[in-house]
């Protein structure tokens, strides 16, 4: 009888180990999860825009008058010396070319002015011999007038042309000054263009830097005619730089003069600090790489320690505080996820998940405030999927 119920025994054991494997092999496996740590510690809100530098006062260094401007010597980079370094010079333009028949217009004028000139100095010779004439009558006049030879109305007729021939002198001697003058500007329109260099003086307009600093750009480097107005080159201090950033509109509002931000991306090891001097008031319109039009807004940064290897139009990303925590517990953006327009995340507890909504704050890129709904140490599933459920088995994974 024993013997019968130790094999039923060992049936029922045998049966019950095989049950035991098949469900130990058909249970569900836990989900291996990332899991962060919900911690106190400080936290910034920030807005990171790429922007430039630029020269805070540039100054253009332009052509006053028309000319031909000598080739500039200066190149990009270089040091000037306000009111000692030259920029440009600017040369009086070439006469233009003579074709045949202006050239025999040109020729018949001069030779008309050249007549002009011997026609007026024939006029002087004799108004100077009137006078001649004139001055001895008036001197017979005088020594008879002495003795009443002659009446003091004849005298005074003796004078008065002697002063008429005076002044008939005086201006044939301006017409021939006149007709001299003609003449020679009937001959200089006969000049032809000569080689540059040759029979010049100084140059007429020599351009000095405006301030001490460096050349930026040169717009005008090679020899050429030039207008009034011609940009030639642009001339800054690279010491006092400022730094531009374009924000969407709704950023833009979160930012005032005094917000600290940090120069970031500019190429060197550590970031430089900067404090916003100015929002300007007005907006313009962008389109993105998408194709997408924005507003946007022009934020301008002061340095407060620059770099030596910053220059002028460097790309640059501006880091501007909006919001700062030195403590406020905190938990990683990418263990959050929405259900029923909440936020949410699964908390870890004894390889069990429970879903918890919690209260959120300030959000950056990294972290999220917590307001409530979870406490200092909890353990948070990071990344959660579609698979996970309220409840679930899971473990960290390795």
């Amino acid at each position: 009888m024993n013997a019968v119920w130790m094999k039923r025994l060992g049936y029922a054991l045998a049966v019950a180990a095989i049950a035991a494997v098949f469900a130990w092999a058909l249970r569900e496996p836990p989900a291996l999860v990332d899991v962060a740590t919900v911690a106190e510690g400080p936290m910034r809100v920030t807005i990171r825009e790429e922007g430039r530098t630029r020269v805070r006062d540039i100054y253009t260094v332009s052509a006053p008058i028309a000319g031909h401007l000598s080739r500039t010597v200066l190149e990009e980079g270089d040091a000037v010396v306000a009111g000692e370094t030259i920029v440009a010079a600017i040369h009086p333009l070439d006469p233009p070319l003579i074709d045949r028949r202006t050239e025999a217009e040109l020729q018949a004028a001069r030779d008309a002015a050249q007549s002009g000139v011997g026609i007026a100095e024939s006029e002087l010779q004799r108004v100077e011999t009137g006078l001649q004439l004139a001055e001895d009558e008036l001197a017979r006049a005088i020594r008879l007038f002495g003795p009443g030879v002659i009446s003091e109305s004849a005298l005074q007729r003796a004078q008065n042309q002697v002063d008429l021939n005076k002044a008939a002198v005086e201006a044939a001697r301006a017409t021939v000054a006149f007709r001299r003058a003609e003449l020679a500007s009937a001959e200089a329109r006969l000049l032809m263009p000569s080689p540059r260099g040759e029979g010049e003086d100084s140059c007429c307009v020599s351009l000095m830097a405006p301030i001490d600093g460096s050349v930026l750009a040169v717009h005008a480097q090679s020899a050429q005619a030039v207008t009034p107005g011609t940009r030639i080159a642009d001339v800054g201090d690279t010491s006092r730089l400022e730094v531009v950033v374009d924000l969407l509109s709704s950023d833009a509002v979160r930012i005032t003069p005094g917000t600290e931000a940090a120069i970031t991306g500019w190429g060197g090891d550590a970031a430089l600090p900067a404090v916003v001097r100015r929002v300007d008031p007005a907006a313009f319109t962008k389109v993105s790489a998408l194709g997408i039009e924005e507003q946007r807004v022009n934020a301008v940064l002061d340095l407060e320690a620059g770099d030596p290897r910053l220059g002028h139009g460097y790309r640059i990303f501006a880091e501007m505080t909006v919001w700062n925590c030195d403590l406020c517990l905190t938990v990683p953006v990418p263990a959050l996820f929405r259900s029923g327009g909440d936020w949410n995340v699964f908390v870890l507890e004894n390889d069990r998940l429970r879903q918890a909504p919690v209260g959120i704050g300030r959000m950056n890129d990294e972290v999220a405030q917590v307001l409530s709904g979870l406490a200092a140490g909890d353990r948070i599933v990071l990344h959660p999927g579609d698979t996970l459920a309220d409840g679930g088995s899971a473990q960290p994974r390795n």
